[in-house]
């Protein structure tokens, strides 16, 4: 498939990148330029939020894949707030808007389970997909509003919007998480992410839709039956 990859550039586009390139065309926007570009790829340097911009990199394109995010510098600062909030609801909104002029129908959005709150125990469980996101930090509420934004674009636009709520993704050579032992459960391997994205890629004709993504295989803290169900996906490296 030929791939427009907003925010290709970031942390979860330095390993999931390389990995799509192997059996798809792909075009990256980003704001910034990449720390190790990947053979093949065609980037481009500019702002999400220019829509005529992004309708002329999605020309031609199967799929838009969205994993732009606010920075982590100053994390929880208003200004880290805001910034999060204008890439998930008015970035996004405009890239969107963007593609559709360009003729596509698909997109794939990184979203979180993050949406949810977290509780203080360090082993607990997650809603499945079917209970309404309740997140109130800027984070967590900023994705949730990107679904959102999603979930209007299939009803305005009839295209197909997949939200993977991604838990921890990080590079294969890092994985699993260190730290708290809730981090380290849900945690989700790089070659395990960009899997998840490529079998949304192939999910077509269902409108919106949110599925759970991490590494949490056996089920300790999260269901993932419906992305094994819907996208025939499940990690390989399980926690």
């Amino acid at each position: 498939m030929r791939l427009l990859v907003i925010g290709g550039c970031g942390h979860v586009g330095s390993f999931v990148v390389p990995v799509l390139a192997r059996t798809h065309e792909l075009r990256v926007l980003d704001m910034k330029s990449p720390r190790t570009p990947v053979s093949g790829v065609d980037y481009h340097t500019g702002d999400l939020h220019d829509e005529a911009l992004v309708a002329s990199l999605a020309s031609g394109a199967d799929s838009v894949v969205f994993m732009a995010m606010g920075p982590t510098a100053g994390w929880d600062s208003p200004e880290t707030a805001r910034l999060h909030f204008d890439v998930a609801v008015s970035g996004l909104y405009l890239a969107l808007r963007g593609a559709v002029r360009a003729g596509v129908r698909h997109v794939v959005y990184t979203s979180s389970m993050s949406v949810y709150r977290y509780p203080d125990a360090e082993i607990f469980t997650f809603p499945d997909e079917s209970t309404p996101p309740d997140a109130t930090d800027f984070y967590g509420l900023a994705k949730r509003l990107g679904e959102e934004v999603c979930r209007t674009a299939t009803v305005e636009h009839g295209i197909d919007a997949l939200c993977l709520r991604l838990c921890f993704p990080m590079p294969d050579e890092e994985w699993p998480r260190n730290g708290r032992p809730r981090e380290r459960a849900i945690s989700t391997s790089g070659r395990d992410t960009a899997s998840a994205i490529d079998a949304a890629l192939g999910r077509r004709g269902h409108g919106f839709d949110v599925y759970a993504i991490s590494g949490d295989g056996t089920g300790k803290m999260m269901s993932l039956a419906k992305a094994e169900r819907e996208l025939g996906w499940s990690p390989r490296d399980v926690t």
